[in-house]
């Protein structure tokens, strides 16, 4: 379980000291998903640029450059990949011809060592489980939503990623994972972070807890494409009916003899729910519990943070 955060000042109108000073606190609120490392991208110079420690948020220094204006951020908690080697720490640097870019993932991929034998990838040195995106996405030749879709449709497993590449453009490709984007029409900026009452907290305390902001909606199976102007596009991927429901039947795609079955989405973010839960003083039997009584798996993260809905 990780997390996912960024700002995306498309008006140009943040000072360097605004952005570092809204990033802090949100970076800060985003270590109840992970504290494992933390990192952070965006474009200055005319360069991609990425800074990344095996540190908790709190303990990495975040300075952003005044001409940076899409900065996108991630902290971790390590299911795979140690993260005292920084190489395994997100985000992962890419490139396709033209163009390099920037990738975090909030999830768990389950399938990362048999697409690399499947689809012929090239050994790495990096070892956690969502590299495998980037690869994907290389193999491609190009990062455009189409990559991406091909990408998305090809992990299995659970997931929300976070995609900037060197001229500003950020991708949010939505698989079942938690994903809050908040829009600041009025003052020219968006903010994201991996869950709602992250974002909220995130804004406690700043200048912008004042400013009113809405909620852009996003649903899993979508790519939002934000333009370095602050326009959107929105692409969809087909994600892939559960082996079982959430709630314990069968689905239909169980009993398809033509379609191969595979891990549900939904399921695997409910085990990364049992796998967090002892970190807020639950137990795995207390998640199941929450399933029982109709929680859905946002709200029982809620629970988590808050131990109130």
């Amino acid at each position: 379980m990780c997390c996912l955060f960024g700002l995306i000042d498309y008006a140009h109108r943040l000072s360097a000291r605004q952005k570092t000073r809204l990033l802090e606190p949100l970076a800060a609120a985003c270590e109840a998903r992970g504290t494992d490392a933390t990192g952070i991208a965006y474009n200055s110079g005319g360069k991609l640029r990425i800074y990344k420690r095996p540190v908790p948020a709190r303990q990495l220094p975040l300075a952003i450059p005044r001409d940076a204006h899409v900065i996108l951020g991630h902290t971790r908690m390590t299911t795979q990949g140690n993260a005292l080697y920084n190489r395994n720490n997100h985000p992962f640097p890419g490139h396709v011809p033209g163009n390099r870019f920037a990738l975090a993932h909030n999830g768990v991929l389950c399938n990362d060592k048999t697409l690399r034998t499947a689809r012929h990838l090239p050994a790495t040195e990096i070892e956690t489980d969502s590299y495998v995106a980037v690869q994907l996405i290389e193999q491609q030749k190009a990062l455009t939503p189409d990559s991406l879709r091909c990408m998305a449709e090809s992990v299995e497993g659970s997931f929300t990623f976070t995609v900037l590449d060197q001229r500003d453009n950020l991708y949010l490709v939505k698989g079942d994972n938690p994903m809050c984007l908040y829009h600041y029409p009025h003052l020219g900026f968006y903010l994201y972070a991996s869950t709602k009452p992250i974002l909220e907290q995130g804004l406690r305390g700043t200048w912008l807890r004042r400013e009113r902001a809405v909620e852009v909606p996003l649903s899993a199976g979508e790519i939002l494409h934000i333009a370095p102007d602050g326009s959107l596009q929105l692409d969809s991927f087909q994600m892939p009916e559960p082996l079982f429901s959430l709630w314990g039947g069968p689905s239909r795609y169980w009993h398809s003899p033509t379609r191969t079955r595979r891990p549900s989405r939904q399921n695997a973010y409910v085990e990364d729910l049992k796998h967090l839960a002892s970190v807020f003083g639950y137990t795995p039997e207390d998640v199941e519990e929450f399933l029982t009584d109709g929680f859905t798996p946002e709200e029982i993260e809620e629970v988590f943070y808050h131990g109130e809905l």
